[in-house]
């Protein structure tokens, strides 16, 4: 059997650009009802816009994950429009450089509440519904930036990512019994517009520490997400899927240099 989201409903928060909309357009493409969920209302739409002219169906909902309202409002909008919320995937992120000594609380907290806390308010928000399903499926994406490595000026990035993944487990253990499982996927190096902004040189040297030599795409990580998102996934729950082309392997630059 192959894998499919026919006929499901599913959340897409963040699914205005980079890995958002390539998780927005993959589960549409399997088959699913998308609700595009953004903070900025013309990105959001130009997804909806693109996954409907290929004959996809999506919905743009305007929301900020750091509001429990937005996300109360967001699981109410999914009702509306497919009567049911089968898929929530939590995407939104942001990651703001700042070395520790010039962090600042505000920046600090804007992290923390939207990479973290904005999993949580999803979470309670849809649990609800799904609980009254019997069934779910919640999958967040996390980063091997905190979990697995690091990286100078992201150290709140860093705590957030490893809180998602502590609350990915956490809340498996809580919901299993609804048969509601929660999953998380890590990227590595992805292509994404922010990724793009770094320049040539800087995409090179990224590219020579990763093992199958490429950058990733969106898609490479919607694909994870869309199996972790389906019924044949429905005995998988609490784990955190790594999808980095073996960039977590090396031991150090050299070990890349004598493979």
């Amino acid at each position: 059997m192959a894998i499919s989201l026919q006929g499901k409903a599913a959340i897409v928060t963040g699914g205005g650009r980079g890995i958002g909309r390539g998780i927005a357009h993959v589960f549409a493409e399997d088959g699913a009802k998308v609700l595009v969920v953004n903070r900025g209302a013309d990105a959001g739409q130009a997804v909806v816009d693109e996954i409907t002219a290929k004959g996809g169906t999506a919905v743009f909902h305007q929301a900020d994950v750091k509001s429990q309202a937005d996300m109360d409002a967001m699981a109410a909008a999914c009702m509306d429009n497919f009567g049911a919320i089968d898929v929530l995937c939590m995407n939104a992120g942001i990651y703001p450089t700042a070395l520790i000594g010039d962090l600042s609380e505000e920046v600090w907290d804007d992290v923390i509440d939207t990479n973290l806390k904005g999993i949580f308010f999803g979470t309670k928000a849809c649990i609800p519904q799904m609980k009254q399903q019997k069934s779910g499926r919640i999958v967040v994406v996390s980063s091997i930036t905190g979990p697995n490595v690091g990286w100078p000026g992201l150290s709140h990035y860093m705590a957030s990512k490893g809180g998602a993944n502590a609350f990915i487990r956490g809340a498996s253990l809580e919901l299993a019994k609804y048969n509601i499982t929660v999953n998380g996927v890590s990227p590595g190096s992805i292509m994404t517009e922010g990724l793009k902004d770094l320049g040539g040189e800087a995409l090179e040297e990224v590219r020579q520490i990763i093992p199958a030599g490429y950058i990733g795409e969106p898609d490479d990580i919607a694909y994870a997400l869309l199996y972790l998102a389906s019924d044949q996934a429905r005995y998988v729950t609490g784990q955190i899927l790594v999808v980095d082309g073996g960039q977590i392997l090396p031991e150090s630059p050299t070990a890349m240099a004598d493979a």
